[in-house]
């Protein structure tokens, strides 16, 4: 589509003229020195999307056969949102998942004194039937009365995804089903194996959170088709997503509990077996089925027909502080693609779309360091040792491969100037007598291990050998390890500043070391 591909030339060109002006006028040499420097980020993210204004919060991917591309519907967070109002549904069209052009805003919030005052999740499908677009939505009552429903689910249509009516004589309130009349939300919609429509929606029902089933032969009218699941250990699931990848069905949701404020799933060889994983059902995987880390939420998933991709945002933190524990709500929005494997667990890995944008290689020069020696393309790094290198660009792809013995502790660290207290640090840690491993953010030189800031587990390499891939768009951050791991981050500061790998316990080797940039 050649608004998009005009969109990114665009966007490759306004970078390009960027990297002119990075650094300020101070006199100083900053591409031969590493003295830490204060920088900010652009605006506008052109890889994981942040709107020029405002915030990206609860992606709703969909993939418009008739187009052929994605569309991803969001709620737009101004950070300083009107009173009542607020969270529109703007969207995205990508063909990529590297590159996005905006439609603007598709679906406006009612107006103070209507049920949609304020919107919350929901999802697109298209109906060929009809061929009418679809979007179910949560309608937010501003200040309702203790009769009326804070949450009810809605509807609106659509003929070319631009144009949309939202049918106000359409509703479901789960009051009239015995649910809350407080949390009934993120309605999804997807098809059965019986081709017949079945709507999600997550809700509480006397004290059980539970996802709330509904059924339709035409997406016309809906009837009550019981309760879908109970949660696990009674935790809200928020915006779920219900899909089914070669021969497994599967619940992505995000855990609404503070402690565990994760993006998980759940699996199932029929949709019926998907729906017994309940309180009692075991966790798909040995991570208790999470993908990804507490700085990426509310994701979904949608698939091309050949590939499945899953959208989440990874939030602004407050006073941009990257040791704070408390983050804002929406950021921006960070793509993955979703890995199956033989026994129906799912992992994430970078697409190769967003690795290929990263086209302009960078030399790898070293600024400083200690306990380490080079050999040919090769580094090897004492116990204690880091090699420090060069400035990073403000969009990054560094890949490298870490030869390392189970016990072995090491990472790399950002922010990490020459005149720096303190850094930040992601430090691959053995767990549980070297039988498998986590990936910890912290703050040498500071506050240490930040809460809230480690992986769940993953194996050890078998071989030895972590195959590392780190992708950054100014202060947004994805490191994927061996297929076996990935992890969203957002550290300020990151981008124009100097880097290092760095070993913590043992004696490491690093090969294949690559820097690109766009």
């Amino acid at each position: 589509m050649t608004y998009i591909l005009a969109a990114a030339i665009a966007l490759s060109f306004m970078a390009a003229c960027a990297e002119k002006d990075l650094y300020p006028e101070t006199g100083k040499d900053w591409d031969n020195i590493t003295d830490f420097l204060d920088s900010d980020d652009e605006k506008q993210f052109t890889t994981y999307y942040k709107p020029y204004v405002g915030t990206v919060a609860d992606p709703m991917p969909f993939y418009d056969e008739r187009e052929g591309n994605f569309k991803i519907l969001y709620l737009q967070d101004y950070q300083q949102n009107q009173e009542g109002t607020y969270h529109p549904f703007w969207c995205l069209e990508t063909l990529d998942c590297a590159s996005y052009a905006s439609m603007g805003e598709v679906l406006p919030c009612g107006s103070i004194e209507e049920q949609d005052a304020a919107l919350g999740t929901g999802c697109a499908v298209y109906d060929e039937a009809s061929g009418l677009y679809h979007i179910y939505y949560t309608g937010n009552r501003y200040q309702p009365t203790a009769t009326e429903s804070a949450q009810v689910v809605m509807r609106a249509t659509s003929r070319d995804f631009k144009t949309w009516t939202k049918d106000l004589a359409f509703s479901i309130k789960g009051v009239d089903n015995g649910y809350s009349r407080k949390d009934f939300r993120d309605p999804c919609v997807f098809r059965d194996d019986d081709g017949k429509w079945r709507m999600v929606v997550a809700t509480v029902r006397g004290g059980t959170n539970v996802l709330a089933d509904y059924i339709s032969d035409d997406l016309s009218e809906w009837r009550h088709n019981g309760d879908f699941m109970t949660t696990v250990w009674n935790r809200f699931y928020e915006c779920p997503d219900i899909f089914k990848m070669g021969d497994w069905w599967y619940l992505v949701y995000s855990d609404v509990y503070d402690q565990d404020r994760k993006v998980h799933y759940l699996k199932g060889r029929t949709l019926a077996g998907l729906a017994d994983c309940g309180p009692a059902a075991l966790w798909p995987d040995n991570k208790d089925g999470i993908l990804d880390s507490r700085a990426w939420y509310a994701a979904k998933t949608a698939s091309d027909g050949q590939s499945r991709y899953i959208w989440g945002w990874c939030p602004v933190r407050e006073g941009e502080d990257n040791s704070a524990v408390k983050t804002g709500w929406g950021g921006a929005l960070v793509c993955h693609k979703l890995g199956q494997n033989a026994d129906g667990t799912l992992f994430c890995t970078a697409p190769e779309t967003i690795k290929s944008k990263y086209a302009e290689n960078c030399p790898v020069r070293v600024m400083d360091g200690a306990s380490w020696t080079e050999s040919g393309e090769s580094y090897t790094i004492g116990e204690g040792g880091y090699i420090l290198f060069s400035r990073l660009a403000r969009h990054n792809l560094l890949s490298f491969d870490i030869v390392a013995e189970p016990g072995d502790r090491f990472g790399f660290s950002f922010l990490r100037g020459g005149d720096s207290k303190s850094y930040y640090s992601l430090i691959v840690n053995p767990e549980d007598g070297n039988t498998r491993r986590k990936l910890n953010l912290e703050e040498t030189g500071g506050k240490g291990f930040l809460d809230g800031g480690d992986s769940y587990f993953f194996p050890n390499a078998a071989d030895g050998v972590y195959h590392i891939t780190v992708i950054t768009d100014n202060s947004v951050c994805t490191v994927y390890i061996n297929d076996v791991l990935n992890y969203t981050c957002r550290l300020y500061d990151l981008a124009r500043n100097c880097w290092s790998i760095d070993s913590y316990a043992g004696e490491i080797t690093v090969n294949n070391l690559e820097i690109h940039k766009y």
